[in-house]
C-alpha cells in the first residue's frame, strides 16, 4: 500500500450503534485481509446521548427514544477502536453538540467536526458540513439556545448560511467532503431510475428540484473533492459529479451508467477501492430485529418533510429527463403584483458582491458521490475505501497510527468569522455576505498569525483533551419524563477559542444560564399546517420570541480572551 494511502470506512446513519458498527469492520477487515483502518466516517444521526436529559433535545417523538450505546464511550466503560468522525445530523442531542460548535472530541477517539470544518487525518484533508438544509432557516443565527422550544428542537439543526460562507472561502484543495442530507441534484448524476424504483416517495421532490441540500451543493461544488459521503436518506446510491461540464453519468442513449462501488474515471477502474456487502455476514451484531417497521418514514425526516408521490411527467423520446423541464413555476403578472399588499412586492436585488476567478489550487474534476443506510441486518450501511491524497499537508509529517490536525486556512477562515457569529437570539442578523474578494486579504492576514503562533509553535495537532460535561446515563432514569438539560461549557470550545484568541459566546455563566431556565423556552411560532414546507425545500416560518444572548464581543489583539 502507497505511504500516503489512507484505509477509511463509512458508514451512514448512526443511530446511536456504534456498538454494532465496530463489530461489523472488526469482520469485515477480518474478511478482506486487513489490519485494520485509519479512520471511521459517521455521516451523521450520530446520536451522542449521554444521559436521558440529552434524549428530550432530540427532534425524535417519545416513544422512538432509545439510549443507544454511546453513553458507554461517553463514560469510558468502552474505548472506540478506531478513530472516528462525524458530522450532525437530524436526529442528534443537539444541545451536547452545541458544546462543541468548533468541533471537538464527544468522547476518546471519537471525533465530532462541528457546525463545519476542515480538518487532516495524517495526510487526508477531510471537510465537514453538519444538519439538513431549510431554506426558512438558512439566513437566520444560531438563535436556538436552551431552554429549547419544540421549534427549536427541530430548527437548531438546519444548515446556517454563516457555517456555509465559512466553507466557501476555502481555495484549495480538499479530499473528502462529509454532509449529513445529500447534495441538491446529485442523484441526477447516478442510477436515478433505480433509486426511484427503490425509494419511489424521493421522485417528486427530485423532480420539483428540492430533494437534498442546497448549502452541501454550494460547498461540494466549491470543494470539488475527490470523494463526498452522504447519508440521511436511507440507502446507498453512487454517483460521478463532473465538474468541468456539471453533466450526469447520463448515456446519451438517457439510461444513467450506474456507478455502483466499481466507477469508473475516464474508463480507469480505481484499484484502490473495496466494496463491501455486509448483508451476508452472519455474525453481524444486530440492533433491533430484521423485520421492517412499518412507522420507520415517521421518523427517517422531519415530519415537516413527507415525501410527496411524484407526478408523471414527460420525458423525451429516449426516456431521458435531458431537456426535460424539472418545475413549472407560475408567473405573477406585473399588474397583478401592484394590486397586492407591499408585503409582496418583489425583494431588492442586492448589489453585486465582488468575486474572485476560481481558485486554480482546487485542481480536482471528479467527485465520487456515495450515501449509505442505516445500520440494520441487510441494510448497505458500510464501506470500505483506501484514498491516495490530492490536498497538501498542514502538518510537516505524519505516520501511523494517524492523527487528527488542524487546518491551517480553517484556522484563519475561523478567525475572520468569529466577530459574526450570534447566538440564542431570533431577532439579531447575520451580518451580509461581502464576496470572496472582501474576505480573502483577511484571510490571508490571519494565516499569517495562524503560522506565527501556532505552526511555528507546533500546535497544529489537536489535542487529545475530552472531559466528561454532563452527567453520565443512570438507567434508574424514565426516558420519557425527565425535563430539558441545564447547558454546560465545554472546556475543548474554551480552549480552542483561546488558542486563536477570539471570543467565546458559548460560555455563559451560572447567573446567565439560571436567568435564561427562569425566562423558559422560546414562545412557540404559531402558523399555519400548510405552511411548515410540503417539501425539503420548506417555506418560511414566523418569528417568535429571541433569548437572552447575542453576538459574541470582537476578539481582542495581542491578548487572549477567555
Amino acid at each position: 500500500m502507497p505511504a500516503q494511502t489512507v484505509r477509511i470506512a463509512v458508514e451512514g446513519c448512526g443511530h446511536g450503534t456504534l456498538n454494532a458498527i465496530y463489530a461489523s469492520i472488526k469482520k469485515s477487515c477480518k474478511i478482506n485481509g486487513w489490519d485494520g483502518i485509519d479512520l471511521l466516517i459517521i455521516g451523521g444521526d450520530f446520536q451522542a446521548v449521554r444521559n436521558t436529559y440529552d434524549l428530550s433535545c432530540m427532534a425524535v417523538p417519545i416513544k422512538y427514544r432509545k439510549i443507544g450505546d454511546f453513553h458507554e464511550y461517553y463514560s469510558g466503560r468502552r474505548k472506540a477502536p478506531y478513530l472516528t468522525l462525524f458530522v450532525g445530523g437530524n436526529h442528534e442531542a443537539s444541545n451536547h453538540l452545541f458544546e462543541l460548535y468548533h468541533g471537538g472530541w464527544v468522547a476518546p477517539n471519537i471525533y465530532y467536526l462541528g457546525a463545519a470544518n476542515i480538518v487532516h487525518v495524517g495526510p487526508l484533508r477531510i471537510a465537514g458540513l453538519s444538519g439538513i438544509w431549510k431554506g426558512y432557516s438558512y439566513n437566520k443565527t444560531h438563535y436556538e439556545r436552551l431552554p429549547y422550544s419544540q421549534d427549536d428542537i427541530r430548527s437548531i439543526y438546519h444548515v446556517r448560511e454563516l457555517d456555509v460562507r465559512k466553507l466557501l472561502q476555502v481555495r484549495s484543495q480538499v479530499d473528502v467532503g462529509i454532509s449529513h442530507d445529500w447534495p441538491r441534484g446529485v442523484e441526477w448524476m447516478g442510477d436515478w431510475k433505480a433509486l426511484f424504483a427503490k425509494k419511489d416517495l424521493f421522485e417528486a421532490d427530485a423532480r420539483a428540484g428540492t430533494l437534498g441540500s442546497s448549502a452541501a451543493k454550494y460547498v461540494m461544488d466549491r470543494l470539488r473533492p475527490s470523494h463526498w459521503f452522504s447519508a440521511h436518506l436511507h440507502c446507498k446510491f453512487a454517483a460521478v459529479v463532473n465538474h468541468d461540464h456539471h453533466e450526469t453519468s447520463s448515456s446519451k442513449s438517457g439510461q444513467p451508467k450506474n456507478p455502483g462501488m466499481s466507477l469508473t474515471l475516464n474508463g480507469v477502474h480505481n484499484p484502490n477501492e473495496i466494496s463491501l456487502e455486509l448483508d451476508d455476514i452472519a455474525e453481524l451484531p444486530r440492533p433491533s430485529t430484521p423485520q421492517r417497521n412499518t412507522d420507520e418514514m415517521k421518523i427517517e425526516i422531519d415530519d415537516e418533510d413527507s415525501p410527496r408521490k411524484a407526478p408523471k411527467r414527460p420525458t423525451n423520446s429516449t426516456g431521458s429527463m435531458h431537456n426535460v423541464p424539472i418545475t413549472e413555476t407560475p408567473v405573477i403578472s406585473e399588474d397583478i403584483r401592484a394590486l397586492l399588499p407591499a408585503s409582496f412586492a418583489r425583494p431588492a436585488i442586492p448589489a453585486p458582491k465582488p468575486t474572485l476567478p476560481f481558485p486554480e489550487s482546487i485542481s480536482n474534476k471528479t467527485t465520487r458521490f456515495l450515501a449509505l443506510d442505516k445500520c440494520l441486518p441487510n441494510r448497505k450501511f458500510l464501506q470500505f475505501l483506501e484514498i491516495e491524497p490530492k490536498s497538501k499537508a498542514s502538518t510537516p509529517s505524519y505516520s501511523r497510527p494517524y492523527r487528527l490536525s488542524y487546518d491551517k486556512e480553517w484556522l484563519a477562515i475561523t478567525r475572520v468569522f468569529a466577530p459574526d457569529l450570534s447566538l440564542g437570539n431570533l431577532q439579531t442578523s447575520v451580518p451580509p455576505n461581502k464576496g470572496d474578494a472582501h474576505y480573502l486579504p483577511m484571510i490571508k492576514s490571519e494565516e499569517d498569525w495562524v503560522e506565527r503562533n501556532l505552526v511555528a509553535q507546533g500546535k497544529m495537532f489537536i489535542p487529545e483533551n475530552f472531559e466528561i460535561t454532563a452527567p453520565v446515563f443512570d438507567p434508574k432514569d424514565n426516558i420519557g419524563s425527565v425535563g430539558q438539560p441545564k447547558e454546560y461549557t465545554n472546556p475543548q470550545t474554551v480552549r480552542f477559542c483561546k488558542m486563536l484568541d477570539i471570543a467565546n459566546p458559548f460560555d455563559l455563566n451560572e447567573e446567565e444560564r439560571a436567568k435564561r431556565m427562569q425566562q423558559g423556552s422560546r414562545v412557540e411560532t404559531q402558523r399555519a399546517g400548510s405552511n411548515r414546507g410540503a417539501t425539503r425545500g420548506g417555506t418560511g416560518r414566523g418569528g417568535g420570541r429571541g433569548g437572552i444572548g447575542g453576538r459574541g464581543r470582537g476578539r481582542g489583539r495581542g491578548m487572549g480572551s477567555g
